[in-house]
């Protein structure tokens, strides 16, 4: 049982949590801020919220992985995949996402009257991008917004709506994460140009790639900062994003230095960039 719970950690890389986390909880203070004044919103509502995303989480890992079962065989970086390798039959994926989907939109439902109705189009958003790179190089935006519907989702949980400084906030999320999988993508470019996957790298080539990752990491910045602004947050908030604009430059230091070091900017740095944001916003609201 251990090594099966171990096995199916590893199919939806249960650890990449630590992206998308932080900034729901963000989105779930500043909402509770704007509605209780108070940064607590109620232990039911977060455990809710944490369901919902651990629920959303194996869903979309579930499909990319059953989606790219075929592809991920082929690839030296992917061939020991749970998905390939046998430690989860085809027939064990299709159950996991059925199951998270179905937790995903039965919680919703406790939540409220719009994260029900949003929770469809929310699952559809997830699933939609591992098809993409099959046909369009925008897979990275996709994946951006897949991470971004966390602090949307955090903000529809308390508030029942959407809030322009929410959307700001998804937003930066959005580019952090096209920015840091551009960089990723890297690692497959001549892999994918060998079977004919559409992405930014196999495409454009490496000396681009690093430049749209870098763009998209200073659209980052600017809409997180707008974020800040429309919240109206004090300076330790923004000290915050000055120290998420140190981590990206090293991020971007350190890949364009070696593409060696491309798994510890992707693992290391934005795993830290999000708990520092979430840590200094915390620091911010108290003070406030």
């Amino acid at each position: 049982m251990i090594k099966r719970l171990k096995d199916f950690s590893e199919l939806v890389a249960f650890e990449h949590t630590i992206f998308s986390a932080p900034f729901m909880l963000i989105a779930l203070l500043c909402a509770s801020m704007q509605k209780n004044h108070s940064l607590w919103f109620g232990t039911s509502l977060l455990l809710l919220c944490a369901l919902a995303l651990i629920f959303a989480r194996n869903f979309a890992m579930s499909v990319n992985r059953y989606v790219d079962r075929d592809i991920d065989s082929k690839n030296i970086r992917t061939k020991n995949r749970p998905s390939v390798d046998g430690r989860v039959s085809p027939k064990m994926m299709r159950i996991l996402i059925l199951g998270n989907a179905l937790g995903f939109v039965v919680v919703s439902y406790f939540i409220n009257t719009l994260a029900f109705s949003l929770s469809i189009p929310f699952l559809l958003i997830l699933g939609f991008y591992s098809y993409m790179k099959r046909f369009s190089y925008l897979a990275h935006i996709v994946l951006g917004l897949s991470l971004g519907l966390a602090p949307i989702a955090g903000s529809i949980a308390v508030l029942g709506e959407i809030p322009l400084w929410c959307v700001a906030l998804s937003l930066g999320v959005l580019f952090w994460v096209a920015g840091f999988d551009l960089l990723y993508s890297l690692q497959d470019m001549e892999f994918d140009k060998k079977e004919g996957l559409h992405s930014i790298p196999s495409i454009f080539g490496a000396k681009k790639t690093l430049l749209i990752s870098r763009i998209f990491h200073l659209l980052t910045l600017i809409f997180w900062g707008i974020f800040l602004a429309l919240f109206g947050c004090g300076e330790i908030a923004y000290v915050g994003l000055g120290l998420c604009a140190m981590i990206l430059g090293y991020e971007q230091y350190l890949v364009s230095k070696d593409f060696a070091h491309i798994p510890k900017a992707f693992f290391v740095s934005n795993g830290y960039l999000g708990f520092v944001f979430l840590v200094m916003m915390i620091l911010d609201l108290v003070m406030e």
